[in-house]
């Protein structure tokens, strides 16, 4: 055989195998403006995860992922010109980071036919899958946590909240705004006062607000912040000397960068968590060697470990996770956006998937259906040690009141549903 016909059948063979195109995992950060500071780790974290995969492991299922980053400035507006501007190449997933940029894409996104997954923010009533069968908000909402920080005040308070005050100091948005409901239900349940403090983007003025705190002295001050806003809030608790183990932040507020700025006066400030804080795990080591070290991060490397790194990398674990799955289920590895929507809805996350990623007790265990999206709704409660420098988790993770969350879910979806004529229902 001459060595002209063994290259025209090589090169015919080539082309006879599938030619598979990257698996698109549009990333709508933030780098810049009042809110870099905690968009920045998150971004880094989800971008090396995937460049770990592509590095160490070829990919997911043999297909090379990639990121097609867009700024959005943690703007709306932004977000959703973003959204547009690569929706077409190929977008599996959107993971916008903003309560705001998610409320304007759902009905963008469902219409268009690519799932999203706000992990732990924008829509509670999402976690009704047949009614938002394109949204996803695994591994928990923000009444979620709302419920959380109320059963640790609880537990603080010798088990009842009767007659107390809870202020909720929150971004006068509709990330802040998204949990003032489930406070209000609870309160009526529990017995206690709520006290709604908003606070305007960007939050550096917080004056007025913390006055009121210092003058009413309620027993808690629940936190909804985010950027430069966790950093004047913690600074503000120190000034009026507010106990900092009774400040209780979601798991938006609970970063490094939200205390460090306070010194040792943010020692036993408190949020909710639902991810690992901290490098001592063999996916980091594996992250040092074949991204941070290579050259190949998004960012310096600095950040690895931290807590909003973390829960990026955790977010792009859990798209690769569900690009298997559904690779699986279609028995192809050149996915569809629609084919990946499957895979989110049939996501199962166990204590062996975590360990088969070098990820042992990193987050809890997930289990996705049509009827849940938001998953386990668990969260733990860290606190911050200055004189460590770092968080500790105080407690295990907490199950929400599901008997009060979940009559909200379903009167919510049912109200939407409602008024944009849909009929829910499973795909």
């Amino acid at each position: 055989m001459t060595k002209r016909l063994v290259t025209i059948l090589l090169g015919a063979a080539l082309s006879a195998s599938p030619a598979f195109a990257d698996l698109v995992f549009p990333d709508l950060s933030y780098r810049t403006g009042p809110y870099a500071a905690n968009g920045i780790p998150f971004s880094d974290g989800y971008q090396d995860y995937f460049t770990l995969l592509n590095e160490r492991d070829g990919g997911i299922g043999g297909v090379k992922a990639r990121i097609d980053e867009c700024e959005t400035g943690y703007n709306t507006e932004k977000g959703v010109e973003c959204y547009e501007a690569t929706k077409g190449n190929g977008a599996l997933v959107y993971q916008p980071l903003s309560t705001g940029i998610t409320y304007q894409l759902i009905p963008k996104a469902t219409a268009d036919g690519i799932p999203i997954h706000s992990m732990g923010y924008g829509r509670t009533s999402a976690a009704d899958g047949k009614t938002f069968p394109w949204v996803f908000n695994y591994p928990g909402t923000y009444w979620d946590s709302a419920s959380i920080m109320v059963k640790h005040a609880m537990d603080m308070s010798g088990g009842s909240l009767e007659g107390k005050t809870i202020a909720l100091l929150y971004h006068n948005s509709a990330y802040g705004k998204e949990p003032i409901r489930t406070l209000q239900e609870l309160g009526k349940k529990h017995g206690f006062n709520l006290t709604e403090l908003p606070i305007d983007a960007p939050g550096q003025e917080q004056k007025s607000q913390w006055l009121q705190i210092r003058r009413e002295k309620p027993d808690f001050v629940f936190f909804w912040g985010w950027g430069v806003m966790n950093q004047v809030a913690v600074q503000e608790a120190v000034n009026i000397r507010y106990p900092m183990e009774n400040f209780i932040g979601v798991w938006w507020s609970g970063a490094e960068i939200d205390v460090v700025s306070a010194g040792e006066g943010a020692n036993g400030y408190k949020s909710t968590n639902f991810t690992y804080v901290g490098t001592d795990l063999p996916v980091f080591d594996d992250m040092k060697k074949f991204v941070i070290d290579a050259g190949k991060g998004a960012g310096d490397g600095s950040n690895m470990g931290a807590v909003q790194y973390n829960r990026g990398l955790f977010a792009a674990m859990l798209a690769a996770e569900a690009a298997k799955k559904a690779q699986e289920l279609h028995g192809t590895a050149d996915i569809t956006a629609a084919m990946m929507r499957d895979g989110m809805e049939a996501l199962e996350i166990t204590a062996a998937t975590y360990e088969a990623n070098g990820m042992s007790g990193f987050a809890p265990d997930i289990s996705v259906t049509c009827e849940n999206h938001s998953g386990p709704g668990m969260a733990l409660i860290q606190q911050w040690d200055a004189a460590a420098g770092k968080w500790n988790a105080i407690t295990d993770y907490i199950e929400s009141d599901r008997s009060v969350i979940d009559p909200l879910i379903a009167e919510d979806a049912a109200a939407y549903a409602a008024e944009n004529g849909i009929t829910p229902g499973c795909l």
